[in-house]
């Protein structure tokens, strides 16, 4: 089978389309043939070893590799279809059409990947296609966890920072669905994009700064590393959440704080990427309520330009890799 591998940190040029041997299922797998596969910041900064979020950089180094990578095929977040199940499993037959997440063992850059059957992996929606299916694990899994977190109700206040990314595009429209009133943070090539999702107020970061727009907010999410604790406390309204998806270890402390000296409170909790999560998300595609926002599908054999894509942040949605574009004509 093809798959994309690396076995340096570096740049995108690290990638490269490889002969492997096709993965068997043991008795409590499936084996997938993948179609599409969700581009991430994360993969990039695996492929790298370029983290955002530095506290994180030993025990990453001593769980992927401390000199070269030691799971050398990227991608967490998928689509395709079950193509073998080993004697145990029951939940899916050959020939379902499904998506889901790969959690840490990733090699969704492959034709094939094996999966034990307790994953978070369901049937993809009946009016998506693999490609916008493949879009939506990471991003709505995040933000359904989160809005969740934020305990919103009808009519509340919410701001979103880096609200133009995977996660931020599926926390709006669930917010929306929320009721609340979306203002959305980010830079203004995706502010056309973000009020078409349903946005109310949009925030130039570029121009503006969020902190001294004399508003404030019931719930704000956070996806930028690089924010300054602060300004969002600052604009924070009373019992107001904080939540922070990409936090800096000082922050995580502040976080403790705050929550328990102010009337203000803050969490950074992960995603833990439910079963049940993604089955609400399936059922809210399927009712026409939320989608994945595709900024542009690449085929595997355009795998570096994917990456330079994401990391120049130009992408305006989600970019996503489709092994069934490298086998139509003309392509």
């Amino acid at each position: 089978m093809k798959a994309i591998v690396y076995n340096k940190y570096g740049a995108p040029d690290v990638l490269q389309i490889k002969e492997i041997e096709r993965p068997k299922p043991k008795d409590d797998e499936v084996l997938i043939k993948v179609h599409s596969a969700e581009v991430t910041k994360a993969d990039c900064e695996m492929r790298s070893f370029n983290f955002a979020v530095k506290w994180f950089w030993l025990p990453l180094r001593l769980a992927f590799g401390v000199f070269k990578p030691k799971k050398n095929i990227l991608g967490g977040y998928f689509s395709g279809d079950i193509e073998r199940v080993g004697e145990n499993v029951t939940k899916f037959v050959v020939g379902d059409k499904i998506f889901g997440s790969a959690q840490m063992r990733l090699g969704a850059y492959g034709e094939y990947l094996c999966l034990p059957d307790n994953y978070t992996i369901i049937k993809k929606p009946n009016n998506m296609s693999y490609e916008e299916a493949a879009a939506v694990p990471l991003g709505g899994l995040n933000a359904l966890h989160f809005m969740r977190k934020a305990n919103i109700k009808e009519g509340d206040k919410v701001l979103i920072n880096g609200a133009g990314g995977s996660i931020g595009t599926f926390a709006i429209q669930i917010a929306k669905n929320m009721g609340a009133e979306v203002t959305a943070v980010d830079s203004p090539i995706k502010e056309a994009m973000l009020r078409q999702l349903g946005v109310d107020y949009f925030i130039d970061y570029t121009q503006e700064n969020v902190a001294t727009q004399g508003k404030t907010y019931d719930a704000i999410f956070n996806m930028v590393a690089n924010s300054r604790y602060s300004d969002f406390i600052k604009i924070l309204n009373s019992n107001g959440r904080y939540l922070i998806g990409n936090p800096k270890l000082v922050d995580m402390f502040r976080s403790v704080v705050t929550s328990k000296l102010t009337d203000k409170i803050v969490m950074f909790s992960f995603a833990g990427e439910k079963e049940e999560e993604l089955i609400t998300l399936r059922s809210m595609i399927e009712a026409g309520k939320i989608r994945s926002v595709v900024d542009k599908i690449y085929s595997f054999n355009q795998i570096t330009q994917a990456h330079h894509r994401v990391e120049t942040e130009k992408r305006i949605g989600i970019v996503v890799l489709s092994f069934d574009l490298d086998k139509k004509p003309n392509n």
